[in-house]
């Protein structure tokens, strides 16, 4: 390979990092931005749905950080990190399983309308998310976790929607809670996704190596 060759790669590949990391830059704000918005909404309107949807965006941006981290670097390095992500979401299921039961035992009935219109920003801004992720082109392990993070997102919130129509319909709790074990179940779920792609990413590394 000719040197004018190596250097057209390397700015190509520097190029293609550097716009990796802006990506990650911006869904990390949002991801912030939402998180922020969510336990302030979510504790005031005293939902367990929104404050786990918050919970979540603040998975996102750990898992986000860590693949800005991953960028550039070894392929050992990003599977890592991207185990460090499932894990993240892992923990984050069972912090909200055990907030569920607890409110279970007491609580009043969260505010229906403030759960919609949180639900509702939170799915416009996904969108926003998911755009970005997707101009992204290869088989990184670390975006495609990122990819998975928002997309459950997007199914939470959604739910979270149609939860506070069944508060204001109902006038309780149930199915605030309910959605919270749902959330639960959707981040565990979630979180063995990314494992599950380590794992390749980890398998596939090493037979290339051998």
């Amino acid at each position: 390979m000719s040197d004018n060759n190596k250097d057209d790669e390397a700015h190509h590949l520097d190029a293609s990092q550097a716009a990796d990391r802006r990506i990650l830059w911006l869904v990390l704000l949002i991801n912030l931005g939402q998180c922020l918005a969510g336990v302030a909404v979510g504790l005031w309107a005293s939902s367990t749905a929104v404050i786990g949807a918050a919970l979540d965006n603040l998975a996102d941006a750990s898992v986000y950080g860590v693949s800005l981290y991953a960028v550039g670097r070894t392929a050992g390095i990003k599977v890592r990190a991207a185990r460090l992500s499932g894990w993240l979401l892992i923990g984050l299921a069972i912090t909200l399983f055990v907030e569920v039961l607890r409110r279970f035992f007491g609580g009043e009935a969260p505010v229906g309308p403030a759960m919609m219109a949180m639900a509702a920003v939170n799915a416009a801004l996904n969108l926003v998310c998911l755009r970005l992720l997707r101009r992204h082109r290869g088989e990184d392990v670390n975006f495609k976790a990122s990819a998975i993070f928002t997309s459950n997102d997007s199914l939470v919130n959604l739910a979270i929607v149609l939860s506070g129509a069944l508060v204001l319909w109902l006038g309780s709790n149930l199915p605030d809670l309910i959605l919270g074990l749902v959330v639960s179940a959707i981040a565990a779920k979630g979180g063995r996704e990314i494992l599950a792609e380590a794992a390749e990413a980890d398998e596939k590394a090493h037979s290339e190596a051998a």
